[in-house]
């Protein structure tokens, strides 16, 4: 089938280029637009308690501030500063969108001062219902407002201006992650092929790639919400993924066109075998991400629509557009000496390792565990301001508040007590809120009458462990009246919750979607289980390293962030989810070469010695390439994309490197036969459903060499 694809390709080659094209402008000039219809907020379910605690409080008219407005470096009791923060206030008020406006010269709260008495607040809030353009409007003219305000230094956030900075600031990222990946891209690219041609073709392909990705999306945000997140991760996994699929399809042009054969029968060659491993990559990568869809998460969700869409998209460009444009260009690519493609420095590192098996699986199995011990002291959070850079006016606005205003060190846990606020059992609950250890502060607010809103500010930061205790302890609390426990360290206890649950649903789709493609693949039960084993080892050691870089902060000079001793909650499940996808990437790319020699020599050693050589430098280029994609992303100024692009980039060098060149070929030996082994009734399924690519076989010659006399 493969191979009649690039047949197809060949003889409609001009035509396919020209469809890809308008592809290409559809989803830059449609696809573009996606940018306007994300949301830079969406976490959690909608029906664990936290969420519904914050739907009631919105219900009661109790929703935190718009906009949040600083003065600061002023003398607050100067009559000139109450003259000057009355008139703005007053001004605000007027405006149709605003519902009310606190500052501290009209009502009188010293919770709007700070301790120094060198800043005041003035918090905005907006009328309920209105769209998100309206809030957009409102909130920039409040903001242009308070800027008006000639006395100290002004700084203007609040959570609608935030979601706006982190839409920006997404947009700025993947601009400046394409900027500097793809002229590095360009270069390495150039020294694999040899030219500009062979170059240029993988980063067509993944333009294409990107643009298709993004016409998906497009098309998606009209049926549901969209993560601003996901347009970041569709491009950098687009681009790390079509450039690998390419080069697998180019290198193996290259060695058939320079084996004599012509272009027409290079294509065709080239499709129906790393076409074939392109596709089952591409479905193991997609059957990886399907593990998020357990998840009950819109922000997961979307992040595998984009994840599906890009490979689907890199798949298609890959076994279609790249054949057509090998078609057209394919003289103009220098071709592969194929005599000297069997005995290189990767055949005699797998004669060096299949040698020394024992010991190397051995250390190598310890040193992956020991890298993974960071992880056992992982602190979750949840994604918030300090994501941004300092640079950010939200951010500024969060850490003068956070460190000189009372009260706001941290937010509080918030119950709402479906009561009266003089019902005497509101007393004894309160009474047993202030005993609970870790609780601070315990405040009734005395603005609504048909429910009792209690705020319980905690030791510590929002979501640290104390505040975590305390909203389940809350929680546990008998009470005759109904109550919802939500706030920032409800929402984490919720989240945290939900991923329990749900995700050993997810690893299992995953390690059994896993196991079935690639047992379609070999024929053999045991080495799809050693893969999933390997992989889970890699990963591991990526996770520790992760947590020691971020949480920990040892990164945070080189990379330019600063450490909050946490991460986000759902970076190692994304980065468990896309690593473990583009790790089987490499693990289809070696066992399809493997099973092809062994299937013509029944040699396991020199199968894996050979499968090695012909992809170890195909791997390692691809390697190269896609951790330059992703350390490109890491370059930007959002600390979520940051520690996504470095766990990326850790996970395939891990797998790239450790795990192929040295687990898998010493694996391999110590199993033998034994690799290939599997039950009868599943080597029949195999023989009738399983992929089988016409293989001749040969007998052995002086080139399948023993390992001792390698």
């Amino acid at each position: 089938m493969f191979a009649a694809l690039g047949r197809f390709t060949y003889r409609r080659r001009r035509v396919i280029a020209a469809a890809w094209l308008v592809v290409f402008v559809l989803g830059i000039a449609i696809g573009g637009q996606t940018f306007a219809r994300v949301k830079a907020e969406m976490n959690g379910s909608s029906d664990a308690e936290s969420m519904l605690a914050n739907e009631r409080l919105n219900d009661l008219g109790t929703r935190s501030p718009a906009v949040l407005g600083v003065i600061d470096g002023i003398d607050v009791h100067a009559r000139t500063t109450g003259r000057a923060v009355r008139k703005a206030a007053a001004d605000i008020a007027a405006l149709e969108a605003v519902s009310h406006v606190a500052d501290h010269y009209t009502a009188g709260s010293h919770a709007l001062v700070a301790e120094d008495g060198r800043a005041t607040m003035v918090a905005v809030y907006l009328e309920q219902g209105i769209s998100a353009s309206d809030q957009h409007r409102a909130a920039h003219t409040i903001k242009e407002r308070l800027q008006e305000i000639e006395i100290g230094r002004v700084l203007v956030g609040g959570d609608s201006l935030l979601n706006e900075e982190i839409h920006v600031q997404s947009e700025k990222d993947l601009q400046r992650g394409e900027m500097v990946s793809l002229p590095i891209v360009l270069l390495v690219l150039v020294i694999i092929f040899g030219g500009i041609v062979g170059a240029g073709l993988p980063l067509i392909v993944a333009l294409m790639s990107v643009a298709g990705a993004l016409l998906f999306l497009f098309g998606v945000t009209a049926i549901t919400d969209v993560s601003v997140y996901a347009i970041n991760v569709a491009t950098m996994l687009g681009l790390g993924l079509a450039v690998d699929y390419s080069l697998l399809v180019i290198s193996r042009f290259r060695e058939q066109h320079g084996s004599g054969v012509d272009i027409a029968a290079a294509v065709e060659a080239a499709v129906g075998t790393a076409g074939v491993t392109v596709a089952f990559s591409g479905l193991t990568v997609a059957a990886a991400l399907t593990g998020l869809l357990f998840f009950d998460d819109p922000g997961m969700k979307s992040l595998t629509y984009g994840g599906i869409g890009v490979v689907i998209a890199a798949i298609a460009a890959s076994i279609t557009l790249l054949p057509a444009l090998l078609g057209m260009w394919g003289k103009r690519i220098k071709v592969k000496n194929r005599s000297t493609s069997e005995r290189g420095v990767f055949f005699r590192l797998s004669r060096f390792v299949q040698r020394r098996a024992v010991a190397i699986v051995t250390v190598v199995s310890v040193g992956l565990l020991l890298l993974a011990t960071p992880f056992l002291g992982v602190e979750f959070a949840s994604p918030g301001v300090e994501a941004l850079p300092r640079s950010s006016e939200s951010r500024q606005v969060f850490e003068v508040l956070r460190d000189r205003f009372p009260s706001h060190g941290a937010d509080p846990v918030t119950v709402v007590a479906e009561t009266t606020p003089s019902d005497p059992t509101v007393s004894a609950f309160v009474t047993q809120v202030e005993a609970l250890p870790g609780s601070q502060v315990v405040g009734m607010r005395d603005d609504i009458s048909d429910a009792v809103v209690i705020d319980v500010l905690p030791v510590g930061s929002s979501q640290g462990p104390v505040a975590r205790r305390l909203a389940e302890e809350i929680r546990g609390i008998k009470t005759p009246f109904t109550k919802l426990v939500g706030g920032p360290a409800a929402f984490l206890v919720d989240y945290q919750d939900s991923i329990k649950d749900r995700l050993p649903y997810a690893l299992a789709t995953i390690a059994i979607a896993t196991f079935v493609l690639l047992f379609l693949m070999t024929g053999s039960v045991v080495v799809p289980l050693k893969a999933i084993v390997m992989n889970l080892l890699s990963l591991g050691a990526s996770f520790g390293v992760l947590i020691w870089g971020f949480q920990d902060g040892h990164l945070a000079g080189i990379l330019n962030f600063e450490p909050t001793g946490s991460v986000d909650l759902w970076i190692p499940i994304i980065v468990f989810v896309f690593a473990f996808g583009l790790s089987m990437d490499y693990e289809v790319f070696l066992l399809s070469r493997i099973k092809e020699e062994y299937e013509r020599s029944g040699d396991n050693d020199h199968s894996v010695a050979v499968g090695l050589q012909k992809t170890g430098g195909i791997v390692t280029s691809a390697a190269i390439l896609i951790v330059t994609v992703f350390l490109g992303f890491a370059a930007g100024e959002l600390v979520t994309i940051k520690m996504l692009g470095i766990g990326m980039a850790l996970a395939i060098i891990v797998d790239a490197s450790i795990v192929r060149m040295l687990l898998v070929p010493a694996t391999m030996r110590l199993m033998g036969d034994r690799n290939w082994w599997a039950p009868r009734l599943l080597r029949e399924f195999h023989a009738r459903f399983g992929l089988h690519e016409p293989v001749e076989p040969w007998p052995l010659t002086s080139e399948a060499v023993t390992i001792e006399a390698a």
